[in-house]
């Protein structure tokens, strides 16, 4: 069992996601490899894909989309989960799931989506990005469930090993 961990992350928030995710698959006795979206070639040799992707402006980032177009039935013949990073506050804003994901789940037969929260570190911003946090007065802080997401791996990881019927 292979599994490729490839996330979208614009200031590097959701790469640590995938951090954790690829420690928690770790300790499920789970090899898996972490690599950009658009620096995965083929799916050859992955079981099981994790994709992910920060959320600006109520949608993907445009690396883990050009992933889905180029490989969506590769990753519609094996087993893929997807997660959003991005809301924050509290309780997290937006609640709702980025436009994308529906079209997305439906390329890959996705079996789950997940939101977890972002993290919002002005210094990390440009100009543009500090104006509109400014307008929506969003609140700095790291919202990321770390617990959450360690348990949506385990999750992840039973059911990989779950004996095919």
């Amino acid at each position: 069992m292979n599994v490729l961990v490839t996330v979208a992350s614009k200031h590097g928030a959701t790469t640590q996601i995938a951090e954790a995710i690829g420690r928690a698959l770790a300790k499920a006795d789970i090899p898996a490899e972490i690599v950009p979206p658009d620096e995965v070639r083929s799916l050859r040799g992955y079981d099981a894909v994790i994709l992910g992707s920060a959320v600006y402006a109520g949608r993907w980032l445009d690396d883990a989309k050009r992933l889905v177009e180029r490989e969506g039935p590769a990753l519609a013949a094996r087993p893929v989960w997807l997660f959003s990073s991005g809301p924050i506050g509290d309780p997290p804003k937006p609640d709702e799931e980025a436009v994308d994901v529906a079209p997305i789940r439906a390329l890959t037969g996705a079996r789950d989506h997940r939101v977890f929260g972002g993290l919002l570190d002005k210094s990390k911003l440009g100009f543009g990005e500090r104006a509109i946090v400014k307008v929506v007065r969003a609140d700095e802080g790291d919202y990321r469930p770390w617990p959450e997401i360690e348990a949506w791996v385990a999750g992840i990881a039973a059911a990989l090993k779950a004996p095919v019927a």
